[in-house]
């Protein structure tokens, strides 16, 4: 009879091992998508927050231009036409509703528009009260403007040409037009204050001067700047050309508000100084927008780009896990169809041999093949072949 020889037991390790292995190539790809994934959208974020500072600047514009001129008609003794500040005022309070929660700029503007509105329509009868008034105000409107560029994070911005665009518009170029404008209300005033009140004058104008033509000089610079710095085919044919124009008007207002020898009071002609303050002015109309839509496009280009990257991150992730399942699956395909070739290389050696496993001795009769029939009943001890039986009688035991 043949024993048959006890099945072992695979270790699943060497199956197992492969899977585990794909499961643990998967983690460290999912570590970096989820790393790619996230400073993408710290990156991204930034930059739709900066193209909000952008829109709020572009607000101010007008705003700032509306109100130096308000200021110099009313330094001057002129009925200022309020039409064109409060229609800017509109127009910023209309970009401060909607984007100011995300740039935290209500409360700058709420101080801001209560003094803009608390400026007398009529002309004050004492220049120098105006004069001071309108720069408390002026004072707030570029407190205003550092305020959009922090929070909007314009001041925090890793390119740099987007980074000069934006200290520009958002810092020299408002500065200069203020202090512009104060240097010819001042120089407008100095020819009627006392004799006395010279030398002082001269120093204010000094002083206004130096600030007026800082920024500017700053703001040429920073251009010139982004341009050079720039991958943009677009920014330096665009920005070029109104950056001269402007320059040239500071250039001449430098020299008309500088101090005249043959001038009795030895302070700079007023007219000459107001019309460079308007020539300079004008052009940094012409300038401001320009800069405001590259910075727009730049940042624009950039939100786009990270667009792009985290659609491919997100391609490459799903191709690895595709790629991963696949490999799982003809892990798993392998592994049954070796267990299905195994399983039938045992029954045909089986068949081959033509043993039977013996049952077990404790199994029923059922199952170790013995029919009821072949049972016989035992038979008592002496009992002759032919089934019979005989008694033993007294004497049989001396025969």
């Amino acid at each position: 009879m043949t024993v048959p020889a006890q099945r072992v037991r695979r270790r699943p390790s060497g199956r197992v091992l492969p899977l585990l292995l794909v499961v643990a190539m998967l983690a460290p790809m999912a570590f970096l998508f989820a790393q790619h994934h996230r400073l993408t959208g710290d990156d991204r974020d930034l930059a739709v927050r900066e193209r909000l500072g952008v829109e709020y600047l572009r607000a101010l514009g007008p705003v700032t231009e509306a109100l130096v001129d308000a200021q110099s008609a009313a330094v001057a003794g002129r009925p200022a036409g309020r039409d064109a500040l409060d229609r800017a005022v509109r127009d910023a309070a209309g970009v401060d509703v909607r984007i100011g929660d995300e740039l935290r700029s209500h409360e700058r503007w709420a101080g801001l528009r209560a003094k803009l509105e608390a400026l007398p329509e009529r002309p004050l009868t004492d220049p120098e009260a105006a004069f001071v008034a309108y720069g408390e105000v002026t004072d707030l409107l570029l407190a205003l403007h550092r305020k959009v560029r922090e929070s909007s994070g314009l001041v925090r911005d890793p390119r740099q040409d987007s980074f000069f665009l934006q200290d520009s518009i958002g810092l020299d170029l408002p500065t200069a037009m203020v202090a512009a404008g104060r240097l010819a209300d001042l120089s407008a005033l100095g020819v009627v204050r006392p004799a006395t009140e010279r030398a002082r004058t001269q120093g204010e104008l000094a002083e206004l001067r130096v600030g007026a033509l800082a920024s500017a000089t700053d703001l040429v610079a920073g251009l010139r700047e982004a341009v050079d710095s720039s991958e943009s085919t677009d920014l330096g044919p665009n920005v070029l050309t109104p950056l001269d124009t402007y320059q040239r008007a500071v250039e001449a207002l430098a020299a008309f508000s500088g101090p005249s020898a043959g001038s009795k009071t030895g302070l700079a002609d007023p007219g000459q100084v107001a019309a460079a303050r308007l020539n300079a002015q004008s052009a940094a109309r012409q300038l401001q927008p320009v800069i405001l839509d590259q910075l727009d496009a730049l940042l624009k280009e950039r939100i786009d780009s990270y667009d792009r990257d985290r659609r491919l991150a997100v391609g490459a992730a799903a191709t690895a896990v595709l790629l991963a399942l696949v490999l799982a699956g003809v892990l798993i395909a392998g592994y049954r169809r070796a267990r299905r070739h195994t399983a039938e290389a045992r029954r045909a050696g089986d068949s081959d041999t033509g043993t039977v496993p013996e049952p077990q001795r404790w199994a029923p009769a059922a199952e170790r093949g013995i029919r009821p029939e072949d049972h016989q009943l035992l038979q008592p001890a002496g009992s002759g072949r032919d089934g019979g039986s005989e008694r033993w009688g007294p004497f049989d035991a001396a025969r």
